[in-house]
């Protein structure tokens, strides 16, 4: 078994990217795990003027890269938040508490790519549903295992976000 993924090249055209919620928060699905034969998955994820994107969560298995297509981003890194601006990227190791939103009074956009890969569209999909009502918070906490997306508390995270 090589360890190296296989997969053929994968394209994805913005006008056939699925698109999930609307902002201030807003995700395009991009590439899932399967496309890429578990290189990576990736998605772009717009925020409005100082809007959360994820709680603060680790991943057991997988870094996390950002970068900053535009806008400024704040990021919780382990104990330290970082500010982000255009052209800036930031990869978070595996196990590395972590949390991202647009640094108040601006927007951010943004490429996350997850190495290797994790099936992660489903994942969108239910915070797409739990925004607009239709899915229960349970169900969220139920599939951590399953997205690799384990939540934490970060008073630090908090306490800035309150600014």
């Amino acid at each position: 078994m090589s360890l190296i993924p296989s997969h053929d090249p994968v394209v994805v055209r913005a006008a056939d990217a699925e698109t999930i919620g609307a902002l201030p928060v807003m995700g395009t699905l991009l590439a899932d795990s399967s496309a890429t034969g578990g290189a990576l998955s990736a998605q772009r994820i717009t925020l409005a003027d100082g809007a959360d994107g994820a709680t603060p969560h680790h991943h057991e298995t997988a870094s996390e890269l950002f970068f900053v297509l535009d806008g400024t981003l704040q990021v919780l890194s382990g104990e330290e938040v970082i500010t982000a601006g255009k052209g800036d990227l930031l990869v978070v190791p595996p196990l590395t508490a972590h949390a991202f939103g647009a640094a108040p009074g601006h927007d951010a956009d943004l490429l996350i790519v997850i190495t290797p890969g994790v099936e992660r569209f489903d994942y969108f999909r239910l915070l797409g549903r739990l925004a607009a009502g239709e899915d229960v918070f349970a169900e969220l906490l139920e599939s951590q295992e399953r997205f690799d997306n384990h939540f934490l508390d970060s008073p630090l995270w908090t306490q800035t976000r309150a600014r």
